[in-house]
């Protein structure tokens, strides 16, 4: 039988498929419909110091082999989901949660990871860095090595859990950032995140999102993301979430070849809900086939 453990500094998990923040809001539509402990983990919807109802409708827009999304962080805010939603997700499964971490300061960072550093229920925080720093006109603190190292020592100051940091794909560089948060101890990296994009409505000729950019995601994505998640493996010694457009085991398989530990499903999880299930379901006839008896045999297999 093949084993499909796999460990993330220090935190294990049964299998290395985690559905994606956003993707899977807390668990408890998902959980109606398959037993949620057969998952690696899940990463809960970005969480903010404040509540968000996020951006104007229409928020989604269709792509060919994918979708963009300007959601905006919508969320009930870092209090409530501790209060309410961690002790649900805890109903449902057993294992370690992942918690995606929104802000737009460094304060807010730093705040956040205080207060879920004391939820035994998370196992580890997963630090978005594509929001913008409003100290600092709206760049994403994801597009500047320094300040993706600022948030990491930040955030790294104020807990104890792994800390994996969620790099934004639109940059020039992707290593020179995970670098510079491996240079400042973050304990692993996630990536990526969506690709910037837009649409237009030929009928209106106007953008058909209201906040007229928004996240690809999707099939469309993957090539880039196992680009990214190769390139970084090169470039840091830390465990990598890879992450975009995965949508079956054998793009688990691919992405781990490339440097993966463990593997985040997002927009599969919206054109099929079982897409996570199935996947688990068929990563052991895909480890058959590729002659490993461990799946950690596959992480970074494609660089030697």
């Amino acid at each position: 039988m093949v084993n499909l453990s796999v460990s993330l500094a220090g935190v294990e998990l049964k299998n290395p498929v985690i559905p994606a923040s956003g993707t899977f809001g807390y668990g408890r539509e998902f959980a109606e419909l398959y037993d949620l402990n057969l998952l690696g983990s899940f990463s809960f919807k970005g969480t903010t110091a404040s509540p968000r109802f996020g951006n104007e409708q229409p928020r989604i827009a269709e792509a060919p082999a994918g979708m963009l999304n300007a959601v905006g962080l919508q969320n009930p805010g870092i209090d409530a989901v501790i209060a309410k939603e961690i002790p649900n997700m805890e109903k449902i499964f057993r294992g370690p949660l992942i918690a995606n971490v929104g802000g737009f300061s460094l304060d807010e960072y730093a705040e956040n990871c205080r207060k879920l550093d004391a939820c035994p229920q998370v196992g580890i925080l997963e630090v978005n860095i594509s929001c913008p720093n409003v100290h600092a006109g709206g760049k994403n603190f994801g597009c500047d090595p320094n300040a993706a190292a600022e948030v990491t020592k930040a955030v790294k100051a104020v807990t104890k859990k792994p800390v994996f940091m969620k790099l934004t794909p639109n940059v020039t560089d992707i290593a020179e950032i995970a670098r510079a948060c491996a240079d400042a101890g973050a304990d692993g990296i996630c990536l990526i995140n969506t690709l910037l994009g837009m649409r237009i409505d030929l009928r209106t000729r106007q953008p058909i999102l209201a906040n007229r950019t928004g996240g690809l995601s999707g099939p469309a994505v993957f090539p880039v993301a196992v680009r990214m998640v190769w390139d970084v493996y090169e470039a840091v010694k830390l465990p990598i979430i890879g992450c975009g457009g995965v949508s079956s085991a054998e793009d688990v398989a691919e992405m781990m070849l490339a440097g993966a530990t463990a593997v985040e499903v997002g927009a599969a999880n919206l054109r099929n809900p079982y897409a996570c299930k199935q996947i688990v379901e068929n990563l052991p006839g895909v480890c058959d086939a590729l002659g490993v008896d461990r799946i950690t045999e596959l992480t970074g297999g494609a660089h030697r």
